[in-house]
């Protein structure tokens, strides 16, 4: 065949949805798998029968747990925010078409042992038990604050400089408590450390609007979910793919990494080389070219029940902050069940996973795992998170980042728009998409979530 511009390698989300994209743009695609499914770390497992086989369990499922095949299970949680980066890929891409969505019904904050919903409106914030009375005054006078704040009108600013005044200095200005700073930082802006404290304050005001016009869409939360899990997602993108010219391969191993000058032209498998211009893939394949950043746990937990506390939610996620925990990152619960058509009736599936920082990573979920005894069984995965050594501009080599210990997907959109920018020179525009998201969220995205709401 002639050379493509592009190959990719591996399977997982990040590099299906560059497929994706680069194919709408143009370029010539081959995408090579050297599994014999799609979405590779980020695939949905099915039936029951396989996740046991996967993490060496020597027992079958019991009768308990229903039929094999009405299960599909995440082996990395995310859900996606309604007006986050993913959906405007979606829409921009239009695989919408081949996914339907629900509505993840409630976000939780853990304080003291306790889970509460976390409020992320001045109404919901007089109402949170989260917070005494005047503490309360304080953090809805912060929201209105944020509501209102536009980086292009210094009159919304009321003294705060968004490029030099830190979200310390910010919190001062309100006089929030301690247990206010923790949910707004991890809960609303879903930071994972508190190093972003001593930053300037613009990016956590803009996620936490993006967090509050994500709930503002749909109600119950700002998270969606796609029906039969989230390997449906790296399956439309390989559709998206074919439809624009793309060539999809699976089962289809990677012997070599062909250089040149010090710059990628190939791929070789199976004694043929497809040549090309430009590579991305994951850690897994380039282990010269990424270095161990850390390592994640996750517990996927069968459940025959809804976390306590949560109003009996099929679906929802619990973050629980690190200073709750006397951690350095936070730990997190990511659950769905039958209703999403994932589990048996009557079943929920939870997974927990934070980021491991002893020798000990199964003692570090425990104020988690406590919460959703009783548990019927778990799988315990630790798995080493990689990132890329250099930003392969000189190579054409461009790997992708691990996926990190979150429950959404807004980091690995960052990561795929940084990808992007390297291979092209130009940013990943969205403002190209507004046309299509008007057209398609009105016709196919409220559609589809509407039954769930």
């Amino acid at each position: 065949n002639p050379p493509f511009l592009l190959v990719v390698v591996g399977g997982t989300g990040g590099e299906c949805i560059l497929s994706g994209i680069m194919s709408v743009n143009g370029k010539k695609v081959l995408h090579m798998d050297r599994n014999p499914y799609y979405g590779g770390e980020s695939s949905s497992i099915t039936p029951l029968e396989e996740l046991y086989k996967r993490f060496s369990l020597s027992d079958s499922p019991p009768e308990s747990m229903g039929r094999g095949r009405d299960w599909n299970v995440d082996l990395i949680p995310k859900f996606l925010m309604a007006n986050g980066q993913l959906v405007k890929m979606l829409l921009y891409t239009e695989v919408t078409r081949y996914l339907d969505f629900k509505v993840v019904e409630g976000s939780f904050v853990y304080k003291g042992g306790k889970i509460y919903k976390v409020p992320s409106t001045e109404t919901e914030a007089l109402a949170s038990n989260l917070m005494g009375m005047f503490e309360k005054r304080r953090f809805r006078k912060f929201l209105i604050f944020v509501a209102n704040f536009d980086e292009n009108d210094p009159k919304t600013f009321e003294g705060v400089d968004p490029k030099t005044t830190t979200m310390r200095d910010v919190y001062k200005k309100f006089d929030l408590g301690q247990d206010v700073i923790d949910f707004t930082g991890h809960a609303l802006a879903l930071y994972r450390t508190d190093e972003y404290l001593d930053v300037p304050c613009l990016e956590t005001i803009n996620r936490i609007k993006l967090y509050s016009e994500s709930l503002a869409r749909y109600g119950k939360s700002p998270y969606l979910y796609p029906l039969y899990g989230l390997g449906e997602l790296p399956q439309g993108f390989a559709r998206l793919s074919a439809i624009y010219g793309g060539t999809y391969m699976l089962n289809k191993p990677v012997d070599e990494i062909v250089m040149e000058g010090g710059k990628v032209v190939g791929v070789k498998s199976e004694g043929e080389v497809a040549r090309c211009k430009q590579l991305i893939c994951d850690p897994s394949y380039i282990s010269d070219r990424v270095r161990k950043a850390g390592q994640v746990i996750r517990v996927i937990c069968i459940l025959s029940h809804p976390i306590k506390n949560t109003n009996d939610a099929n679906s929802c996620q619990i973050i629980i902050p690190q200073n709750q925990v006397n951690r350095n990152s936070d730990i997190y619960v990511c659950m769905i069940s039958y209703a999403h058509n994932v589990a048996a009736q009557g079943k929920y599936i939870a997974i927990v996973s934070t980021t491991v920082e002893t020798a000990e990573p199964e003692t570090e979920i425990e104020p988690a795992l406590e919460l959703l005894e009783p548990i019927d069984q778990k799988f315990v995965a630790i798995s080493d998170l990689y990132e890329p050594t250099d930003d392969g501009t000189e190579s054409q080599v461009f790997a992708s980042r691990s996926y990190d210990a979150t429950t959404h997907f807004e980091t690995t959109c960052n990561d795929i728009k940084d990808i992007y920018k390297r291979m092209t020179g130009t940013d990943f525009d969205f403002e190209n998409m507004k046309r299509k998201q008007n057209d398609v969220v009105d016709m196919q995205f409220h559609s589809i979530v509407d039954s769930a709401v």
